[in-house]
C-alpha cells in the first residue's frame, strides 16, 4: 500500500515518533511492529511499507533524535556570539536541557547502544553519528585554538573528551534527575571544560 502523494515524509515521521514513545515506555526487547502501528494510528501494512523490521525503526529513531539534537544545538548557538567558548557552552547546555526535558531521547541512545553490542551494522550507524558529532565539536575547538581562547590540542581527540563529559552528565540527568539540576550540571561542565581547554596565561 503506497502512501498518498506528499504524505510519505509525514507518515514516516509519525511512525518514528511513535517508535520513540514505545521505546521509552517498554524498551527495545518488548517493541513490536504491532505496538508501533497501534501507537502511530496506522495499519501494519503501512508500517511495513516504510520499515522492514524493528531494527530499521531503531536506526530511524537514532537518526531522528540525533538530528533533533543537532537542530537544537544550532539554534542555541545562533543566539550566542561567534566566540568558540560561548558556542561550546551552548552545545553543552542544550544537551543537558534535552536530557531533562526530553529523557526519551537518551532512552533511544541507550536502547541503541544495548543492541549494537552484538550487531556490526548498528555499530557502524553509531560510529557515523559520533564521528559527525566529534567533527562538529572539533571545529569549535580548532576555532578556539586559532583565536587564542583554547590551548593547543588535537581537535577531534579533545572533542571525544568533551563528548564523553556531555554523554555522562546527560545520562545522569536523564536517569538520576535528583543528582543535580541542569544549572548545576552546566556549571560543573563549564568548569571542567575551562580547566581542560583554557590557554594558560
Amino acid at each position: 500500500m503506497s502512501p498518498k502523494v506528499g504524505m510519505g515524509p509525514v507518515r514516516r515521521d509519525q511512525i518514528v515518533r511513535a517508535t520513540i514513545r514505545c521505546l521509552a515506555r517498554e524498551g527495545y526487547t518488548r517493541l513490536t511492529m504491532k505496538k508501533v502501528a497501534r501507537e502511530a494510528g496506522v495499519s501494519q501494512g503501512i508500517l511495513h511499507y516504510y520499515f522492514a523490521d524493528k531494527q530499521a525503526m531503531l536506526v530511524a529513531t537514532l537518526t531522528a533524535v540525533s538530528r533533533e539534537l543537532d537542530r537544537r544545538v544550532a539554534a542555541a548557538q545562533s543566539r550566542t556570539k561567534r566566540d568558540p567558548a560561548a558556542r561550546l557552552r551552548a552545545l553543552v547546555r542544550t544537551c543537558l536541557v534535552v536530557a531533562r526535558e526530553r529523557p526519551e531521547f537518551w532512552v533511544v541512545f541507550l536502547e541503541f547502544w544495548g543492541e549494537m553490542v552484538h550487531d556490526r551494522r548498528l555499530r557502524a550507524v553509531n560510529a557515523e553519528v559520533y564521528t559527525r558529532t566529534r567533527k562538529l565539536i572539533g571545529r569549535l575547538i580548532a576555532d578556539g585554538t586559532r583565536s587564542g581562547r583554547f590551548r593547543v590540542v588535537e581537535p577531534e581527540r579533545a572533542a571525544a573528551v568533551v563528548l564523553g563529559l556531555v554523554d555522562g552528565v546527560s545520562l545522569q540527568l536523564t536517569f538520576d534527575p535528583e543528582a543535580f539540576s541542569v544549572a548545576e550540571a552546566a556549571r560543573v561542565c563549564d568548569d571542567a571544560l575551562a580547566r581542560y581547554l583554557t590557554k594558560e596565561t
